[in-house]
């Protein structure tokens, strides 16, 4: 079977509550709620994608104001679990009303700067496929905000490098003249990131959402693509740190962590996919869990498949 991935590590004992003794906390219920019972400066990075408020079956779509306060006091908790030296990444996309398009990062950004948060980067994440649009462009991308509570934070460099286009290339003055001018392990990416090795110039986070060709695709209407949490997981936490998704869905936040012997916590208010969930963490550590490979290049159509040829009813007679 193909894209399966195998532990390094033996499968945890799940508890729904919160406990340092345990690695591993799925819990269902409120959002807000849970976090009320977490100890402060726990989580060294916080990743979620919160509901964007556009009438997916796990939200009750409002005004856009309305949803931000709800927003607010979940944020609240959060920065309040969040350890000084920790990171939190916030994914979002927009929200759509009456084909005009409100960029939710934008609004984000002030709720998180007023809590005194510090954004590192603005991180773009590109996709090729997803819905039409008729009354405007297509949306292709969507975006991480990568917040620290302080100026002391983890970072890194060197699990995340990429690389580099010209390895060869040399100091061509001063008293390092005629030496490698790059670092051996490669190159610091952009803000704006490619995954797949042959498209690293382009500088995008080109990793495909979970459709329904995914290798991890579920019930789920908005999966997170587990390598997309897998980069922040490296780039900003150590082994044996705390990771807290709030909205956990069905735990690709949480695969993501375990995979790389930290220790996570999940919630959500939607019992099927918190069950999802622990049968998909379960399915991991059986080594029968499709994921598909960090890095693993995008497929690219050759032309000779049948849905990328012109239909004959479109052609010219």
């Amino acid at each position: 079977m193909k894209n399966l991935t195998l532990p390094l590590f033996p499968m945890p004992q799940a508890v729904d509550f919160f406990s340092e003794e345990h690695r591993l906390i799925v819990h269902l219920g409120d959002t807000y709620d849970f976090l009320k019972a977490l100890p402060n400066n726990t989580a060294m990075l916080i990743i979620t994608s919160p509901p964007y408020n556009i009438g997916k079956e796990y939200e009750t779509k409002t005004n856009i104001q309305s949803y931000l306060n709800q927003q607010e006091a979940v944020i609240d908790e959060l920065v309040r679990v969040l350890r000084n030296d920790g990171s939190l990444c916030w994914q979002v996309g927009n929200f759509v009303e009456n084909s005009e398009v409100f960029p939710l990062d934008i609004f984000y950004y002030d709720i998180f700067k007023k809590r005194g948060l510090k954004l590192r980067n603005r991180l773009i994440w590109h996709f090729g496929h997803g819905l039409h649009a008729s009354k405007r462009f297509s949306g292709r991308y969507e975006t991480i905000l990568w917040f620290t509570k302080t100026e002391d934070y983890i970072f890194n460099l060197d699990s995340v490098r990429v690389p580099a286009k010209y390895p060869g290339k040399r100091h061509f003055k001063g008293p390092h003249r005629g030496t490698p001018s790059g670092n051996p392990l490669g190159k610091n990416p952009s803000d704006i990131w490619a995954v797949v090795a042959e498209e690293w110039e382009k500088e995008l986070w080109d990793i495909p959402n979970v459709k329904a060709n995914h290798p991890e695709k579920t019930v789920h209407p908005c999966q997170f693509p587990i390598e997309l949490v897998e980069r922040c997981v490296l780039a900003l936490t150590s082994e044996d740190d705390w990771i807290l998704d709030p909205y956990c869905g069905v735990g690709s936040a949480l695969i993501a962590g375990l995979k790389h012997n930290r220790r996570v916590v999940g919630c959500d208010k939607e019992p099927s996919y918190i069950q999802i969930a622990k049968e998909r963490i379960s399915n991991f550590y059986s080594g029968t869990l499709r994921i598909r490979p960090l890095g693993k290049p995008v497929y690219v159509a050759t032309g000779r498949e049948k849905v990328s040829k012109v239909p004959d009813e479109w052609k010219k007679r």
